[in-house]
């Protein structure tokens, strides 16, 4: 029973530590949606990070991770479309990089569509990428972006 405690006061640690010093420095869900999905190794489905596993251990730093990139997931699929838009804004506005070139690579390679957790219902994925889909037409539309053409 002991263990099963110091297992839970870690992953609380752990999950408040993540939060404190990472997370809520993304000032927006999708954004926090993205540095989670790119912690996660695409060879092995484990989450990584050198930094959070040095103080937590691999395990312990792959479920907090896996953990929380549910949880954004699922904050961010239960935002109605137009609070998702005005998430995106904030992500885009946060980038360094030009909107227009982000958006025109989105809808040319389609990047959005592999950061959802890997758990995730197929249901929640065709909502996620119909909602993403329906945000980059209007983004599309308002940055002038031309249609890609994913032939070239």
């Amino acid at each position: 029973m002991a263990g099963t405690e110091a297992n839970r006061n870690l992953r609380l640690n752990a999950a408040a530590d993540l939060w404190r010093n990472t997370l809520s420095q993304i000032p927006c869900l999708f954004g926090r949606l993205v540095y989670l999905a790119g912690l996660r190794n695409p060879n092995t489905g484990q989450y990584e990070h050198h930094g959070f596993a040095a103080r937590f251990g691999d395990e312990e730093a792959h479920r907090v991770l896996r953990d929380s990139h549910r949880e954004t997931f699922e904050a961010w699929l239960s935002l109605p479309l137009k609070e998702q838009r005005a998430d995106l804004q904030v992500y885009l506005h946060n980038l360094e990089t030009d909107r227009r070139t982000v958006i025109e690579a989105w809808l040319r390679l389609r990047s959005y569509r592999t950061i959802f957790p890997a758990d995730a219902h197929d249901a929640e994925i065709q909502l996620h990428v119909a909602n993403l889909d329906a945000l980059l037409e209007l983004l599309r539309n308002e940055y002038g972006v031309a249609c890609p053409d994913r032939d070239a």
